[in-house]
């Protein structure tokens, strides 16, 4: 692993303001193959990259979004170990080489960095992500000092912004689920992995500087929605969702008047009535999950959050007293789903 081949993975799609920088610190390593997926780039950028005879450029017939356009990406590079980076981002120096040696720890599934905003280099824009057992998630530390975040670890799921896997257990895993097409496919490749009996890890040496910016669209909505609802759907074995689903319906009906007001309840309705009409796909999907999982339930929900600590940015604030019932619910929950996986491990503990 220490002489691993490392293929740089980057999608391109529109305007793409910061995608130069991004490219010239990836290409910055002499030693590293740059593969850039263009999903539809700006006519003026692409003519600003095109001299560039150390892009391995990979064009689809069609926008693959960001779930396909890696997977796209990686089915044409031929490095040892995979680097997936925003085209917003920039990576300082040396920073591929810091995630491409956590990896040798064969224990590793994934590793991802300390992603700072890109405008303000000292705050923290994704230190790791949580997850919420609903399903949501967010950027983990955004807006934290860096200082703060400088000791390394397991987290519950990387960011897509910087992160970094062998080609060996990125074809295991199967990759992206395309379905995704953007937004929580990350959460699902990191769940994945703790399901694998491999650890998901924060390398904080590994630094980027993130351009990050958070859009509100009606389409990005239903797509954050619509995959989140996968998650839930397909990661959780079947005990777990029977105590998941009570407190999903209940906050999905509490949630919708603000998410109205606030200008996207349609989008919320139209997840849902995207996961129903597609009810077979995430049966199917859920099968496969759970047919290839090491690590029961058990093992795994200790490691999701109970409350729903939304950055600011995201435009919504959640009472205090809807993360006391949260907080109170899951710890109760999830008490009985592992209970439940020592029965099913030890039978003779019915009687005790």
């Amino acid at each position: 692993m220490t002489q691993a081949r490392v293929s740089v993975i980057v999608l391109g799609y529109g305007d793409e303001p910061w995608l130069v920088q991004c490219l010239d610190a990836i290409l910055a390593d002499s030693t590293v193959e740059c593969v850039l997926v263009d999903n539809g780039i700006a006519d003026e950028v692409r003519a600003a990259i095109a001299a560039n005879d150390r892009l391995l450029v990979v064009t689809p017939t069609e926008n693959l979004g960001y779930a396909g356009g890696c997977n796209e990406g990686a089915s044409h590079a031929s490095g040892d170990v995979l680097v997936f980076i925003n085209s917003d981002a920039i990576v300082a120096l040396g920073a591929i080489d810091i995630l491409v040696e956590a990896l040798t720890d064969a224990s590793v599934g994934l590793v991802t960095g300390s992603i700072r905003l890109g405008d303000r280099p000292e705050l923290i824009n994704a230190a790791g992500n949580p997850m919420h057992f609903l399903g949501y998630t967010w950027a983990g530390g955004i807006g934290d000092d860096a200082h703060d975040h400088l000791v390394g670890g397991e987290v519950t799921c990387i960011s897509g912004a910087t992160f970094a896997v062998t080609a060996q257990f990125w074809a295991e895993l199967g990759g992206f689920d395309p379905t995704y097409f953007a937004y929580g496919e990350d959460v699902d490749l990191s769940i994945r992995t703790w399901q694998s009996g491999r650890s998901v890890r924060y390398v904080p040496e590994a630094v980027s500087y993130h351009y990050y910016e958070f859009s509100r669209n009606p389409r990005k909505w239903f797509l954050v929605e619509r995959g989140r609802l996968i998650n839930v759907f397909t990661l959780y074995e079947p005990r777990t969702l029977r105590y998941v689903v009570p407190m999903l319906a209940a906050v999905e009906l509490g949630s919708l008047l603000p998410a109205t007001t606030q200008g996207w309840g349609k989008e919320k309705v139209a997840a849902w009535q995207w996961a129903w009409q597609n009810r077979d796909y995430l049966r199917r999907r859920s099968q496969q999950v759970q047919s290839s999982r090491q690590l029961s339930d058990a093992q795994i929900v200790p490691r999701l959050v109970s409350r729903i600590d939304l950055p600011a940015e995201f435009g919504q604030s959640i009472p205090e007293v809807a993360n006391t019932v949260l907080d109170r619910y899951w710890a109760w929950a999830k008490k009985r789903i592992v209970s439940a996986d020592e029965v099913v491990a030890n039978p003779k503990s019915r009687l005790s």
